[in-house]
């Protein structure tokens, strides 16, 4: 099995991160996790680098300030591709990303460069979520994909299998969002270095312990991007982009 590492972005999830790595570890034993963790002040990092100390299997990165969830997976993928891992898991530290379906997801990166796990394809789910925020969601990802031409149903989920190749040759550098579009502009640059990318069904869970990173204000600004990616022709133009995969069991 590819050397795997899943990279898991971290600001005051003290609640939720024992619990996800240990579902992480529980559910993909081969799989290391590596914390990005943001100096939470609630002590996040520190609780990390207990978990790291009794599992060789986790590794902590400590960044000095909080610049956004893009800022904080790039400097993961950085410090993943420099320690020599072959697939980087995005995942979720607030349980809302099932860590019991990566295996899924890991069997369908074995023949694509990007796995998406989707909320929108067939046998995807979400739960929890009250009609207008499922609305939103659903909403913004067709409006992106519209005007975009992007062809994949869940644009805006984070939770994601990259292989170091398709990294290596995204040409990172040229990304123009680091927060909420941020998945957005990395799905964006997947398709056009046309590399494959395969949507895999996922159950999204709104998390139970801690508290939402996420704002209607949030939301707004990043439609205006993608507003102003799709008038000034920053689409899509061509990918490799096979069939849905099997929905999960």
């Amino acid at each position: 099995m590819p050397n795997t590492l899943v990279i898991i972005p971290t600001y005051n999830e003290c609640e939720n991160i024992d619990l996800i790595v240990t579902r992480v570890r529980a559910s993909v034993p081969e799989a290391h996790v590596l914390v990005v963790d943001d100096a939470s002040p609630d002590g996040t990092g520190e609780l990390a680098d207990t978990l790291a100390t009794a599992d060789d299997s986790v590794h902590v990165l400590h960044r000095t300030e909080k610049t956004g969830l893009g800022a904080a997976y790039l400097d993961g993928f950085g410090w993943a591709l420099s320690h020599g891992y072959d697939q980087l898991v995005q995942l979720d530290a607030d349980g809302s990303h099932l860590p019991e379906q990566l295996p899924g997801l890991l069997t369908a990166a074995a023949s694509a460069d990007v796995v998406m796990g989707s909320r929108w394809i067939r046998g995807g789910a979400v739960k929890n979520w009250p009609w207008h925020r499922r609305a939103l969601s659903r909403g913004g990802s067709i409006y992106s994909r519209a005007l975009l031409r992007l062809p994949q149903r869940d644009v805006t989920g984070g939770y994601r299998v990259y292989s170091a190749h398709a990294l290596e040759s995204m040409q990172l550098g040229g990304l123009e969002s680091l927060g909420y579009c941020f998945q957005i502009d990395m799905l964006l640059h997947a398709v056009r270095a046309q590399l494959t990318v395969v949507e895999v069904p996922i159950t999204f869970v709104e998390r139970t312990l801690g508290s939402s990173k996420m704002s209607g204000r949030i939301v707004i600004e990043a439609m205006a991007r993608v507003t102003i990616w799709g008038l000034t022709g920053m689409g899509a133009h061509r990918s490799r982009v096979p069939a849905e995969a099997a929905p999960q069991q």
